[in-house]
């Protein structure tokens, strides 16, 4: 039987009576009996291995089970290597944050966006600032206005609380 742990069905637990065979080297065997193609198999000391279980007759191949079991670990161990793990990095600005920081701030957010990660902008009203939101707005729209080329807005301005939030996340180059 076929369960997650096993997906593959090999040797004596293959139940059809009929399969289509794939040599060991990958040339088309033919339609056989279950029981002529696992004496083709042991007979070069491999196994009979499901791999189309769906088709008529099932699909089988002779390969050895053990190195395609480690080939198929390889192969998932380094596409798991090979991802990007998309973080999200967070900008602190105040609504009165003056144009030397303002710049810095720009500049790592370019190259957090260049790394493929999303920046959460947040803008951090105190005091009375709460009473001025539209110098906060006019911060967020300098900013998305300065890196509309290279990244889109996933989650436009909205207050929570004391705080003004955006998400920014790079643009999908293809």
């Amino acid at each position: 039987m076929a369960t997650d742990s096993k997906p593959n069905r090999r040797n004596l637990e293959i139940r059809v009576p009929r399969v289509r065979v794939i040599g060991a080297e990958g040339e088309q065997v033919g339609i056989l009996t279950r029981d002529e193609a696992l004496a083709m198999a042991q007979e070069i000391g491999m196994d009979l291995v499901e791999i189309q279980p769906n088709g008529d007759p099932p699909v089988c191949r002779i390969m050895d089970f053990g190195k395609f079991k480690f080939d198929a670990q390889k192969k998932a161990h380094a596409a798991k290597k090979k991802q990007k793990q998309v973080e999200i990095k967070e900008l602190k600005f105040r609504p009165v944050t003056d144009i030397g920081d303002y710049t810095i701030k720009m500049r790592n957010l370019r190259r957090f966006l260049e790394e493929g990660d999303k920046v959460k902008i947040t803008i951090r009203y105190r005091g009375r600032e709460m009473a001025h939101q539209e110098l906060g707005r006019a911060m967020v729209d300098k900013i998305s206005a300065d890196i509309i080329e290279e990244a889109v807005i996933e989650q436009y301005p909205r207050m929570e609380g004391r705080l003004m939030v955006m998400m920014i996340a790079p643009k999908k180059t293809k």
